[in-house]
Order: C-alpha cells, then structure tokens, then sequence
C-alpha cells in the first residue's frame, strides 16, 4: 500500500526545552519518529513535513493565550535537526491547525497519490486532529500510531484519539 508519512510541527518552538510552546512529550516520541523516517528513506515512501509558519502578527497569538511560535523564517520555525528533512522531501508551510487549510498540502498529495497517510508529530489534539479530520473528509484512509505523537495534556490527547478512531474511523494504532 502506497503511504506518506507526514511529520507535524516537530519544530524547535515545539520541541526543545524551554521553547514558546513546548511539547515536553514531544522529545520522548523523537527517537520513533526517527526510525519511521529511516524505514520511510529506505523503502522510498513519500516523507511530508507539515510545520507551522505564522506571520509575526499572526492572529492566533493571544488566541487562547497562545505565545508567538513557530515565526515564519526564525528557527523556532525549523524542523528539529534530529529529523532534519532530506533533498526532496517535501515541507508544506501551514498556519492553522490543520495541515490542509490555505496551505499546498491537497496538491501535494495529488500528485503522490498515497492509499493512506501516517499522521505523525506534535500536538495529538490540535495539529494532528484536525489534519486527521481534513484528510478524512476528503477521502483518505489515516493511521495515527499512539506511540508517534505527543500531547500538551494526556487527557487530551487520549480524548484526540479516540475521536479519531470512533468518529472519524482512523486507524489508531496503540
């Protein structure tokens, strides 16, 4: 079955320690990430970034308290360095918390044509959600591996997937 793996905001304002937004469960799903992108590199599976890249105005600053992240151009903005993505490799720029809304990411995926899209990264509840809602809706079958994604809160992120697997029918691994 052809797939694509996307990454999801496991940007440095996300990532690293004492960040704007910081995920601390994000640096513990690291070293999955890095095998799925290895396993992903070597059978020649389409790799997707998806990363956040707000305008330093962006309206979602103080929306909910959120604080300036993920500035387009700064390198809180940069993917991680330990997945650092390789010549080809596509990053889709999104400024919402779906990887579809006013971004590439539906082209993208037209041309790659993927039976199904392995939803990785950073937040479970927030950028993961609704890019599993989008791509549901527009007639994807998605896989979300438990062990491949991080939450701010557990509860949340619990709740996340089990609306993705109950309502939306996503695949979610545990």
């Amino acid at each position: 079955m052809k797939q694509a793996l996307l990454i999801i905001d496991m940007l440095n304002d996300f990532v690293r320690e004492g960040a704007p937004l910081e995920v601390p469960k994000a640096r513990a799903i690291v070293p999955r990430l890095q095998a799925r992108l290895a396993q992903a590199r070597r059978t020649g599976q389409a790799v997707i970034y998806l990363c956040d890249a707000h305008a330093p105005d962006d309206r979602e600053f103080g929306r909910l308290g959120w604080p300036p992240h993920a500035v387009r151009g700064s390198v809180g903005a940069q993917v991680i360095e330990e997945l650092a993505p390789a010549e080809g490799e596509k990053i889709v720029r999104k400024t919402s918390y779906s990887g579809f809304y006013a971004s590439d990411l539906g082209e993208v995926l037209r041309r790659l044509q993927p039976e199904e899209l392995l939803l990785t990264g950073c937040v479970t509840n927030i950028c993961v959600f609704y890019t599993a809602v989008e791509a549901v809706m527009r007639d994807y079958r998605v896989r979300v591996p438990a062990d491949s994604v991080a939450a701010l809160d557990e509860e949340d992120g619990e709740f996340a997937l089990r609306q993705m697997e109950k309502v939306l029918g996503v695949n979610v691994e545990r």
